[in-house]
């Protein structure tokens, strides 16, 4: 075997030839290489593979597609050898794929374990740890993401309790050391995950116990008991009744001792078969922050906790999609579940059910007669728990949607879950709201998205049963089978005419039954059937009967009838350009599409796109979901990519790729332009034929909300590009989308997206793209508080942009640079750094004079050497600095940064002991963050600064009035220099008494 070759199934299924990694296409493909890579060098069988992609309904031409696969797997992994000396072999009746020690994840990740075991059980704690948490660096996400088949959900169980049990015997280890605050951490997010799995709860009311909470390690026990009692009827095991009684009679053997009490499981198990908040400080001053990715290069990044406005929070959504017009049945589910709208105390209701049953149907149906009686708003999100494409929800970014549904200004958010969560029950409480949160993966995902207000109703909808929700949470399930017989018959009457279905009721049972009875499939046959009005319903029924054969059932497996059936017939009925728009859609990563990224999609005009949207709407194969924005069904997608995969030549879904990915760049960089004036631009290739970008002209309001609108879309789009290899167009993607996450503090997400871009980089050998990702990700890192990682990347960065064509960004990340090094406190580096930034865009600004993008730059880094020579106690120099800057100002006006510089003016001033001239500064600064709105974490830094003004030169009622006014906005951030304000006021107070 090629020793280059390297694989990863602890994640998504990927493999590597040296540093490049290989496409391995379709998700059926990866599949066959998963169950190759799994037997770890044994001969999987023809039969077992066509099971792994097709399960129990696999094609009649299934073995020929395989072979396809296969050949395909081969040419991608070893493209220049023959057959012959491929790594996959065929052997008898199957294929082999065999495999040196270390090349897979899976082995390395085993060998740690066992190193793991050995040293747990020579008693070296500190091994344990330092062997298991490389072991779980490993795991890059769920095992065999983006696979969905039985066989791949089997794995993903057997792979995770691996997973479950090297964390478990890690905790333990830490437990053994003494850490036992960090175990509690740990453990609340594992119990949670992991309700029934006893091991944690243990773990967990040891570490409580060791960390003095012996009352609530008790709690955590009941919880277990009553949890295990309603789900399945069981007491707790011998082991954590056994801990129950050791914490209740405070056994001093539970304290850390030379033998563990809890003892690990051992983690020695053999190979499988074949068949998810950092508080942030903010910086000392804004005057000393770098330049951003989201505007010029003297703009400061956003700090993380800013707060919203009371006039934005109040706010009332009304998010509801709209209900359907032809609503019928589920009279008894409704009936039901409508008094839970009525009391007064919080209810979450599940609403489960397989896929295509109606779930969202019934949910906004039962939203919608209810919505007067919760005046406070309506909440919508779908979670896209169960999406073919795209991975579901992460809990964090469905609070920062919901957050920023309430009014929210997205840079007043929080980092972490934890902090979002709790703004977000914060500000729900006192409220009666409504919150639908639609398409749920399971209760994890959900968990943190629950009001706390006694006066919420929250509606989930999922395909899983949520049985956590409702043993933990007091969730209320509701479970939706397929339509009764006399209800499937009122659906199709209301849709099709009472008189033609009472014509033919064979006819019509028939159709029912073909469609299994789920609301989804009759409603496309009812579309179907509307237009060709003229045909007997017998008919409708024959073809649909012509259509079933072969086809596997979707679904759950509970369906009666093959529901692709359905699907088939009205597809086969689509002009040919409407199918192939429907085909090439399914490659498009978002929840929703628009209709000039359709015509990109498929390299047609607007007006024949809208028409063949039209024709797909009319078809129920397609929904307008919001106005402009068209989506489908998940089952939908995955009948549509099922299509492309097949139907598609290779070379059209790549240039399909290329043109969507057009598409988003064009218009991502357009938007940046109108609205980042000062941000120099990177340049683009020619755009592929047949894409017309967004169109915004000179309106910046426009760009701006189109950005907003299509945030998730372009992120998504990232990570397809990555996917696809499409490495120029991540990197790009990602230069262009960082700045809306860049002004909103979405620190989290703005890092994951540079180390995105910076391995695309890297695959293309391009050392100025590289410079540019490694200088977003130490922005992104140094938002986050981690300023020895963005100082590091930084240093990198200044080394690359020294060797590459993107020597003219070198200065904004000289300027980053001073702004972490000032944050670490090693001030000589800040004011160095400072320096030859503004070296840097003086030459700039002589090889180009009169250029205001370069004229402005030199004036803001004026303020930063300022602003360090008065950290270094060089006031005069410093105040020479930024009076330089300010005569700049004076003629190109750019409010933020003039106020930055009047901070920086105050400073000096005040460490002068110049107080009058300090706090006219500090006022000028103050009016124009005001004017400049959305800015309260600059509002509140210069109001501390004022306040010790006001102290030092004898006022101490200014100085109480003004701390007080910067400790409220301090509060709303949640922000760490809270504490600090807060204690300057009691010390302002007791001085008074005294």
């Amino acid at each position: 075997m090629d020793s280059q070759l390297r694989f990863s199934v602890l994640g998504p299924v990927r493999a590597w030839r040296g540093p490049t990694e290989a496409e391995l296409g379709t998700p059926q493909q990866r599949a066959v290489l998963a169950a190759l890579l799994l037997a770890e060098g044994a001969q999987v069988c023809t039969a077992e593979l066509i099971d792994v992609v097709w399960g129990v309904k696999p094609p009649a031409s299934a073995p020929g597609i395989l072979r396809t696969y296969v050949h395909r797997l081969r040419k991608a992994l070893e493209p220049h050898r023959d057959i012959a000396a491929s790594v996959i072999r065929s052997v008898g009746d199957g294929y082999q794929l065999s495999m040196g020690e270390g090349e897979m994840d899976l082995t390395v990740f085993r060998h740690l374990l066992a190193g793991a075991e050995q040293a747990r059980q020579a008693g070296d704690d500190k091994g344990v740890v330092r062997q298991l948490e490389e072991a779980l660096r490993l795991w890059q996400g769920t095992a065999l993401a983006g696979i969905r088949s039985e066989y791949a959900q089997i794995q993903r169980q057997r792979l995770d309790e691996l997973r479950l049990s090297a964390q478990a015997t890690r905790i333990a280890a830490e437990l053994d050391l003494g850490s036992h605050s960090d175990a509690v951490a740990d453990l609340t997010g594992l119990v949670a995950d992991n309700p029934l799995d006893e091991r944690f709860r243990e773990l967990m009311m040891l570490a409580l116990y060791r960390s003095g909470r012996q009352a609530a390690a008790l709690e955590s026990y009941r919880e277990a008991q009553l949890l295990l009692a309603e789900e399945l009827g069981l007491d707790p095991g011998p082991a954590l009744q056994a801990m129950y009684q050791r914490v209740l009679r405070a056994d001093p053997g539970l304290l850390p001792g030379p033998r563990r009490p809890t003892p690990a499981p051992v983690l020695t198990p053999d190979p499988p078969g074949p068949t998810d908040p950092a508080t942030v400080p903010a910086p000392s001053t804004p005057s000393a922050v770098p330049t951003t990715e989201s505007r010029s290069a003297t703009t400061p990044p956003t700090p993380p906790r800013p707060a919203p406005s009371h006039r934005s929070a109040e706010r009332i959504p009304a998010q509801l999609p709209p209900g359907l017009a032809a609503f019928v049945g589920r009279e008894a589910q409704l009936a039901a579940v409508r008094d839970l709208s009525t009391g007064d105390a919080a209810v979450v209701s599940a609403v489960a059910g397989m896929a295509g049953v109606g779930k969202t149907a019934f949910a906004v149906q039962w939203a919608r007669q209810v919505a007067h009686l919760f005046p406070d708003g309506q909440l919508y999100l779908n979670l896209r728990g169960f999406d073919p494409v795209a991975l579901p929800v992460p809990p964090e970014h469905a609070l920062r949607t919901l957050l920023e549904s309430l009014g929210v200004d997205p840079r007043a958010l929080p980092q972490g879950a934890d902090a979002l969560a709790a703004r977000y029950r914060s500000l729900l409480a006192g409220k009666r709201m409504l919150v639908l949160l639609d398409n749920a993966r399971d209760a994890a995902q959900v968990r943190p998205l629950l009001p706390g207000a006694v006066d919420c109703l929250a509606i989930v909808t999922s395909r899983d049963r949520l049985s956590g929700l409702v043993a933990l949470d007091g969730a209320v399930p509701v479970h939706l089978d397929v339509l009764p017989l006399p209800e499937a018959r009122a659906l199709l009457a209301r849709r099709l005419g009472a008189a033609r279905t009472a014509a033919e009721p064979e006819a019509v049972d028939e159709i029912i039954d073909l469609c299994a009875r789920l609301p989804l499939a009759l409603a496309v046959t009812a579309a179907r059937a509307a237009i060709r009005s003229a045909f007997p319903l017998a008919v409708i029924a024959a073809e649909l009967r012509d259509h079933a054969g072969g086809l596997w059932a979707f679904g759950d497996g509970d369906a009666a009838a093959d529901v692709r059936a359905v699907f088939s017939w009205s597809y086969h009925a689509l002009t040919p350009d409407a199918a192939r728009l429907f085909r090439l859609l399914a490659l498009h990563p978002g929840p929703d599409v628009t209709l000039p990224a359709a015509a990109a999609v498929a390299g047609l005009s607007l007006p024949h796109t809208r028409q063949l949207l039209s024709e797909l709407l009319q078809a129920h194969l397609m929904t307008e979901s919001a106005p402009g924005r068209h989506s489908s069904h998940d089952l939908l997608r995955a009948y549509a990519t099922e299509l492309a995969d097949s139907l598609e030549p290779p070379e059209e879904l790549h240039a399909a790729r290329r043109r969507q990915l057009d598409h988003y760049l064009y218009s991502a960089h357009r938007a940046v332009a109108l609205l980042n004036p000062a941000r120099r631009l990177i340049e683009l290739e020619p755009l592929a034929e047949g894409v017309r970008p967004e169109e915004f002209g000179a309106d910046a309001d426009r760009a701006k909300a189109w950005i907003a609108a299509e945030f998730t879309v372009l992120t998504a789009s990232v990570e397809a590009a990555a996917a696809h290899r499409f490495d120029t167009h991540t990197w790009r993607l990602v230069w262009a989308v960082s700045n809306h996450a860049h002004e909103r503090g979405r620190w989290q997400d703005l890092r994951s997206l540079r180390q995105v871009a910076l391995d695309a980089a890297r695959r293309l050998g391009d050392r100025a793209a590289e410079a540019d990702a490694l200088h977003g990700l130490a922005v992104a890192l140094g938002g986050l508080g981690r300023y020895e990682e963005a100082r590091s990347r930084c240093e990198q960065a200044i080394a690359l942009f020294a060797v590459s064509d993107g020597r003219h960004d070198r200065p904004e990340c000289h300027l980053t640079m001073a702004w972490v090094t000032d944050q670490q406190g090693d001030l000589e580096a800040a004011l160095d750094a400072s320096r030859q930034a503004l070296e840097l865009y003086r030459a700039r600004e002589r090889h180009d004079p009169g250029n205001p993008q370069a004229v402005t730059a030199v004036a803001s880094v004026l303020n930063a050497v300022g602003w360090a020579l008065s950290r270094l106690g060089r006031h005069r120099e410093a105040l020479d600095h930024c009076r330089q800057a300010l005569a700049v100002w004076g003629e190109h006006g750019e409010s933020v940064h003039v106020a930055h510089t009047w901070d920086s003016v105050g400073h000096a001033h005040h460490r002068l002991g110049e107080y009058g001239e300090a706090v006219v500064a500090f006022h000028s600064a103050l009016d124009l963050y005001r004017a400049h709105q959305h800015l309260p974490w600059f509002v509140a830094g210069t109001l501390d600064r004022l306040a010790d003004t006001h102290l030092s030169a004898g006022d101490a009622e200014d100085a109480r009035r003004t701390w007080t006014e910067a400790l409220e906005i301090y509060e709303l951030l949640d922000h760490a220099d809270a504490e600090s304000v807060r204690n300057k006021l009691c010390r302002l107070d007791s001085s008074a008494v005294v």
